[in-house]
């Protein structure tokens, strides 16, 4: 497997589709993820696309975000979603794209990434439960899912005990189904 992952452009807008289609059994990520490319408020974004050889089996988004108390001063980004067609899935891959995403953020100076997703996996990569450092989502987690919401600091000052309240995100994630 010559495995390698790169930013995404405009020119790879179907495979994208179809890596989230594939890895989801359903086009509403991959609608999703149409929608948050095309929408200003999620700008900057980061999307990485994962290969082996030339087929695209894996993808990241992340989009701004905001947490109104702290007004431009601090950088929030949110991770989501990633995508592994399930072929690739257990190899690795996520981690790959998770992990050159955050590099990627590191480097923009990104303070904060928050995800909503499972809780056994993002803890590997440094994320914790927000909910109970002050951080809530744009919208309540479903009941027994509230660890599902977490976020990593990537700030070398460490800025979670300096913050809390409601995280905003770009208008096309502003959608109670999506939390």
């Amino acid at each position: 497997m010559n495995s390698y992952v790169r930013e995404a452009n405009k020119s790879d807008r179907s495979k994208i589709y179809r890596v989230e289609e594939t890895a989801f059994g359903e086009i509403d990520e991959a609608v999703l993820v149409e929608k948050l490319v095309a929408d200003p408020t999620s700008q900057p974004t980061v999307s990485l696309l994962a290969f082996d050889d030339d087929e695209a089996v894996g993808h990241i988004l992340f989009t701004k975000g905001s947490l109104a108390s702290a007004g431009e001063e601090l950088s929030i980004m949110i991770l989501g979603p990633l995508a592994v067609i399930p072929d690739y899935q257990k190899r690795g891959i996520g981690g790959q794209l998770i992990e050159e995403g955050l590099h990627r953020l590191r480097e923009a100076k990104t303070d904060l990434v928050f995800v909503l997703g499972h809780i056994e996996y993002y803890p590997r990569h440094g994320f914790k439960p927000a909910l109970p450092l002050g951080f809530l989502p744009p919208y309540p987690t479903k009941k027994g899912l509230e660890d599902a919401w977490m976020v990593l600091d990537l700030s070398k000052e460490g800025k979670l005990d300096r913050y809390s309240g409601q995280v905003q995100c770009a208008e096309a994630f502003m959608l109670p189904e999506y939390w």
